[in-house]
Parts: structure tokens; sequence; C-alpha cells
């Protein structure tokens, strides 16, 4: 039962939830992230690329390592790849870096506006509090000014 007991504690420590809560908000965002760059930034940059010709998917850019059969092309990765053919898929890595260097923009960003406001709240005028001896001249002031 202790053992049991133990995972409870460890389980229910505020900083386990909070990282909980991190681990599912920071999927979520990985997926908007990955839309962003799948769906808005790579189709004007695949264009660029392709020189003003129709644009490629991205993740399509690969390079065959083995000769193919005479008369074959594979006009996607995932086509030479079903075929079996060794290729070289440069174009899945360039967009993980993409990914990569948008979604660390973003957390930066994030974690540079948590930081101006987590500041601003320091730097924030405290209301002054009044000392215990105060609070209760006034309390005595109060209840005198009542009584006549």
């Amino acid at each position: 039962m202790g053992l049991l007991k133990e995972f409870k504690d460890f389980a229910m420590r505020g900083n386990v939830i909070d990282m909980a809560v991190g681990v599912i908000i920071g999927g979520a965002f990985g997926k908007i992230v990955t839309s962003l760059v799948n769906d808005v930034i790579m189709p004007p940059v695949s264009k660029l690329i392709s020189m003003g010709g129709s644009a490629v998917s991205f993740k399509d850019r690969f390079y065959l390592l083995t000769k193919p059969a005479e008369g074959v092309a594979y006009d996607s990765l995932e086509a030479a790849q079903k075929a079996g053919v060794a290729v070289f898929a440069y174009g899945s890595f360039i967009q993980a870096i993409f990914d990569f260097t948008i979604l660390a923009f973003c957390v930066f960003m994030m974690v540079k506006m948590m930081n101006y406001a987590f500041r601003k709240k320091q730097e924030a005028p405290k209301p002054a509090e009044m000392p215990a001896q105060e609070k209760l001249l006034v309390e005595i002031r109060d209840l005198l000014a009542n009584r006549v």
C-alpha cells in the first residue's frame, strides 16, 4: 500500500500536473505550427524554389541513390519508397528544419512575452501595508467616531 500512496503523492504534485498540461498544450501547439509551415509558408517557398513553375511539395524533394528500371520515373518520394528504391530524402529533412525553426521561434516569443508580463507585474507598485499597530489605532478611531 505504501507504493500506491507514494505514486499518488508523486502524481498529484502541482508541478507534475503543470507539466502534463504543458505537454498537452505543446502537442496542440505543435500541430498548429506544423499546419502553418505546411499550408502557409512552404507552398510559396516551394513555388519560389521551382522558379515559377508548378509548386512541388517540398517533402517530395529527393535524390535517387539507385538507378531505377529503364523508363520508370518516380513523381513523389512515397512512390519511390514503395518501389523499394533507395532515396536521399533531403526535402523531408529541410521540412523538419523549417518546422523546428518556426516552433522554436514561437516558443521564444511566448517566453519573451511571459517574461515581459512577469517583469511588469514585479515593477507595479504594491499597495502600502499598514503595520498591525496602525491598523488597530485606525479601528479604535473609527469605533470612537461612530460612538459619538
